[in-house]
């Protein structure tokens, strides 16, 4: 009776180690340690070199393979861009806009194992020819315009040509509606060297071309009717020469639909709550001969 007893506990205990072993495989928690926050090396005009601490492995022998580290913006919660990997504990980054603001993270990862992601380390690149600078003059978002003054200074140690410049100011067009009305309302260097054009992007048809018409009661129209539509307000100088550290000054700008219904602002990628001060708004593009000088719309 007692061998049996023996028995029917040892066959207990398997089972129970049975379970233990796949319950500790199927927790779904890290294998890799938190890797250190993100630390600046190097902050030049497109060249970003960063550096942080190593993983290690949590609660059991190190792999054979090495461990990987992913740097990435982080643009929401938990929602990132990669900017790149290596497997060393140091990263140059070349893909990054001068002058702009950056919320950087560091991930491990190895064949099945991951870290979380590092603390978050806010980083504004060095400028590089030129910023832009922006002041929302309207403290309503939601009404029928869209007033803001903008000015470009050439942060770079030569003489800027304005003609080499573009900026964009970029907007979504809430309900597909993409009629803007552009208007300068006064600039230090005069409207009339300030050309000023608008660009947006409808959704592409779909391959094959339009979809068959729904039998009934309307057809089916692509896009549908009220999506949102993404676009730019640029501008571009017909001449001007800014001297290293000079400025542009202001440009009031405004815009306002063909029939002046109401306009969102808070979508727009660009926008910015008005606070009455001028700051430097890297969701606003700034290019040179094409080459990016400032700002980040994926930022």
């Amino acid at each position: 009776m007692r061998v049996r007893r023996i028995t029917a506990v040892a066959a207990v205990a398997a089972s129970l180690s049975m379970l233990a072993v796949g319950v500790a495989r199927a927790d779904d928690t890290p294998a890799l340690t938190t890797p250190g926050s993100p630390v600046v090396v190097l902050d030049e005009p497109h060249r970003l070199t960063l550096s942080w601490t190593p993983s290690t492995w949590v609660g059991e022998p190190a792999g054979e393979d090495p461990i990987t580290y992913e740097v990435r913006v982080q643009l929401g919660p938990h929602v990132y861009r990669g900017l790149g990997s290596t497997t060393a504990t140091t990263l140059t980054l070349t893909n990054l806009a001068p002058g702009s603001d950056y919320r950087l993270v560091v991930s491990a990862y190895a064949p099945n194992a991951y870290s979380n992601p590092s603390a978050v380390t806010p980083v504004r690149t060095a400028y590089g020819r030129a910023k832009v600078s922006y002041l929302n003059l309207d403290w309503s978002p939601t009404n029928n315009q869209i007033q803001h003054a903008l000015q470009v200074t050439n942060t770079g140690t030569g003489p800027l040509d304005l003609a080499t410049v573009r900026v964009r100011y970029h907007l979504v067009f809430e309900g597909g509606n993409t009629s803007l009305v552009l208007n300068c309302d006064w600039a230090a260097l005069g409207c009339d060297r300030i050309r000023r054009d608008l660009a947006y992007f409808p959704p592409p048809l779909p391959p094959g071309g339009p979809p068959t018409p729904a039998p009934s009661p309307t057809p089916t129209r692509y896009p549908l009717p009220g999506t949102p539509i993404p676009g730019w307000v640029e501008l571009t100088f017909t001449d001007g020469i800014l001297a290293p550290g000079a400025s542009s000054g202001p440009i009031q700008l405004r815009h306002h639909r063909n029939g002046w219904t109401d306009i969102d602002e808070r979508d727009d990628l660009s926008w910015r709550a008005a606070t009455g001060q001028w700051t430097d708004n890297s969701r606003i593009t700034l290019d040179v001969d094409g080459v990016r000088e400032f700002g980040d719309t994926y930022a």
